[in-house]
């Protein structure tokens, strides 16, 4: 056989073959970036999707809300997780609310400050009021324990608070809940905000934390299901464009469905699906 002919009968043979490589199927291995509010709740989800799709791998990680959206806007990642609203200039993003939470102050649980007003709150970031018995509390100089610079939880207590990042003077700068939790429980002098769901479920387990009332409404999931809490913030799914993988599609559609409404509640937020 001459060798034109077997090189056009081995032509179409490759082609073939690569077309049906893996490569080439949808990938069935889905990528999940962003807030640490968000990620403990889509990591749950993600397991029960998984035993119902066996075939499909969800690989969640955190870094904050603005890792999740560059992800989602460069497609390092098929989904981003952020626990604010996307803001004009991330437009060209979709956002899909899959839960709400709160932001709450937390401090010591032996500190015996029960509530703050904003006022208070401005003063004590700001290092107006330095020590807790200028406000009733202990004879302590306060630590102020803030959130770093593309944390979604900073946007939203600066929105509450009307501060600006550099009007914060900060003792120690935080990133993920569990951070600022651990700088609260170990320093009897601290004071920290985050998620209140985070917050709620490490006191249950016995963490030496305890959320504050903000302006006399206290930091619940109730209050924040009632609207009468001032500090809440939608959890959000956030994608590049639709249409969506197939695979994608089917856990976005999981995600947006009554099916983790449980899910929501355990980790202490509210869900946004009615039953």
């Amino acid at each position: 056989m001459k060798l034109p002919t077997l090189l056009s009968l081995a032509i179409p043979l490759l082609l073939g073959l690569n077309a049906c490589s893996p490569a080439a199927e949808e990938s069935r291995t889905l990528t999940i970036t962003g807030s640490s509010t968000v990620a403990p709740l889509v990591a749950d989800a993600a397991k029960r999707f998984e035993e119902s799709h066996p075939d499909i791998r969800i690989a969640v990680q955190t870094g904050g809300s603005s890792r999740g959206i560059a992800d989602a806007r460069s497609g390092l990642a098929e989904f981003g997780m952020a626990s604010r609203s996307l803001k004009d200039e991330e437009s060209d993003l979709v956002q899909h609310r899959i839960a709400m939470d709160g932001v709450g102050v937390i401090v010591h649980r032996d500190n015996p400050i029960a509530n703050l007003t904003r006022q208070q709150l401005v003063d004590i970031f700001t290092g107006n009021i330095e020590r807790w018995n200028e406000i009733g509390g202990p004879d302590r100089e306060i630590v102020v324990a803030n959130k770093a610079e593309g944390r979604a939880t900073l946007e939203v207590f600066l929105g509450y608070t009307g501060l600006d990042s550099a009007d914060i003077q900060a003792d120690v700068v935080v990133g993920e809940n569990q951070q600022a939790i651990k700088t609260v429980a170990g320093n009897p002098a601290a004071i920290g905000y985050v998620s209140i769901g985070a917050a709620a479920s490490e006191a249950e387990a016995g963490t030496p934390i305890k959320l504050v009332s903000s302006d006399g409404i206290p930091a619940t999931t109730d209050s924040v299901a009632s609207g009468e809490f001032p500090i809440t913030r939608p959890l959000q799914i956030i994608i590049k464009s639709e249409p969506l993988s197939p695979t994608a599609q089917a856990f976005l559609d999981f995600l947006k469905s009554p099916a983790i409404n449980d899910l929501v509640e355990t980790h202490l937020y509210v869900p946004v699906v009615t039953n």
